[in-house]
């Protein structure tokens, strides 16, 4: 029997609530630990070009796969208004996601919306093959800055990675025409796998110190139920640090803000910087500040969640801003999530939803 993943829930979505409750009718949003929302992660397609093992894995993503039908996404104006409901509520970053982002329709539509909002910064993060052609666009749009995921700097790793046969050449010509367009510094990720491309850590700190570009080395993450995550594959930012340090020397730096994922190193002769983001083995989920909204309108309070709230319902029927705030709001006060604190194997095997659903 083919196995489905998990992409929308097995019940009926979360109700928002609609009355008023203890949350303030204006300001900050703080959860039951205190964390106040400040980073909204907007998925706009559960589409993808490629089908990387760790989040798309062509066993399960296939051709006879049933994406959502284009009237099930939100359109551009439903998403702005609700990021205009965010912005009011402090939220300062919002980031375009997928699914592979670029593969939306005129998304740089979408970016001009947002860019009208006050005292944000619109990032997006891609797989970058398409921004040769629209890295410009976007940037003209209002974009800020693109985040760029590359699994390996070796043709034969990172086209096991990505399972679709695109060369590291293609990735590379994006994020030069992402650098000539104006959306630095840019940022890449590596999400690294024991036994799968591991060996290539250094290779890939090697091939970006100087650049000015910011490489961040990703625990592999049980994100969904379709990746086969195991915990003997994950290798710990520790050893990442450790085996570029011998060969460039590192030393740690300062956070640019509370709540940023990615611990910071610097070279030692000055050359740069990297980022290692630990969720597996250092969670920070007392600092998370993050709320992602999906593709047809959910709210997903943590990457590893199993449920979302549906937002889509209110935005399309007559509920006003103030409205679709006492939902936002009601969603956000009752939120305890601390998902890679309490991670263990038990946990690893529950039936979550995928990150081609809602983003990373």
């Amino acid at each position: 029997m083919k196995t489905i993943p998990i992409r929308a829930e097995p019940h009926p979505p979360t109700a928002l609530a609609l009355s008023p409750g203890s949350y303030p009718a204006s300001g900050p949003l703080t959860d039951q630990r205190g964390r106040e929302v400040r980073d909204l992660r907007i998925s706009v397609t559960d589409r993808c070009n490629f089908r990387c093992v760790y989040c798309m894995p062509r066993s399960v993503f296939n051709k006879d796969y049933a994406f959502l039908p284009r009237n099930a996404l939100l359109s551009f104006e439903e998403i702005t208004r609700v990021a205009r409901v965010f912005v009011a509520r402090g939220v300062r970053k919002l980031r375009i996601t997928g699914g592979e982002p670029l593969l939306r329709k005129d998304v740089d539509h979408l970016i001009a919306q947002l860019a009208e909002l006050p005292g944000v910064e619109i990032t997006l993060t891609t797989n970058g093959v398409l921004l040769p052609k629209l890295a410009q666009r976007l940037r003209n749009a209002g974009l800020h800055r693109v985040t760029v995921s590359l699994d390996a700097i070796d043709d034969p790793t990172f086209r096991a990675m990505n399972d679709a046969d695109y060369p590291v050449a293609d990735v590379l010509e994006g994020i030069a025409a992402a650098e000539a367009a104006g959306l630095g510094p840019i940022k890449v990720n590596m999400v690294v796998k024991r036994g799968v491309n591991d060996e290539g850590v250094v290779d890939m700190a090697r091939h970006f110190k100087g650049s000015g570009h910011i490489v961040r080395f990703i625990e592999f993450m049980d994100v969904g139920s379709s990746n086969g995550w195991k915990m003997d594959e994950v290798v710990p930012s520790r050893e990442i640090i450790e085996r570029i340090s011998q060969v460039f020397p590192l030393e740690p730096i300062d956070p640019n803000y509370i709540g940023e994922v990615a611990e910071r190193w610097r070279y030692t002769d000055g050359s740069g910087e990297i980022g290692v983001i630990s969720s597996v083995t250092q969670a920070f989920c007392s600092t998370c500040t993050r709320i992602r909204l999906s593709t047809e309108g959910k709210l997903f309070t943590c990457l590893f969640a199993q449920t979302g709230h549906d937002l889509r319902e209110h935005l399309r029927s007559n509920a006003d801003d103030a409205e679709i705030d006492r939902a936002i709001a009601s969603v956000w006060v009752a939120r305890g999530d601390r998902y890679s604190e309490i991670r263990t194997a038990n946990t690893a095997q529950t039936r979550k939803i995928e990150m081609s659903y809602i983003g990373g």
